[in-house]
């Protein structure tokens, strides 16, 4: 007597196959790129302050580019 087995389509094989990236894996690159480019475009603003943390000029410069 023979048994009959089903066999299952290959994963990849299958239509309809959700491939869709979530909205934050294209946000947050753009959103990079963005703000190195804001610091290229803009090198008057590259010079350090010696008394100045990094971390007061980096909200300093997040407040100028969204007041623009």
């Amino acid at each position: 007597m023979s048994v009959r087995t089903h066999t299952r389509p290959h994963p990849a094989l299958r239509e309809g196959v959700d491939t869709r990236l979530p909205w934050w894996a294209l946000a947050l690159p753009v959103l990079a790129f963005v703000a190195l480019l804001a610091l290229v475009l803009d090198p008057s603003d590259a010079h350090t302050a010696a008394g100045e943390p990094a971390i007061t000029r980096l909200v300093e410069r997040a407040q100028q580019l969204m007041a623009r």
